[in-house]
């Protein structure tokens, strides 16, 4: 995610890797989700901003079903379409 943000110039290489030492802190707190048959029938259905590739729609349908278990759950991402779609679906976005 980093490396493509720095090499469409979305990101300066400084600035993401500022980004990393911040998530390489984080990763103890991160957890797995397993693609359930439940987030792959949501991937199949429409969202608010199409199109979406279908690892887009995968990685928002498990953003949904991970929101129904964690209260406050916000959305990592520097992709548009994805920032896109998830604003929509009242994610809070980071970076802000």
């Amino acid at each position: 995610m980093l490396i493509r943000a720095v090499a469409l110039g979305k990101m300066a290489e400084n600035g993401a890797a500022t980004l990393r030492v911040s998530l390489n802190g984080l990763a103890s707190h991160w957890q797995m989700l397993r693609i359930s048959p439940k987030i792959v029938e949501r991937a199949r259905q429409p969202f608010p901003a199409e199109p979406l590739r279908t690892p887009d729609a995968i990685h928002l349908a498990s953003a949904l079903v991970a929101r129904s278990a964690i209260a406050g759950l916000q959305l990592l991402s520097l992709d548009d379409r994805i920032r896109a779609a998830a604003r929509r679906l009242g994610f809070q976005l980071q970076p802000a």
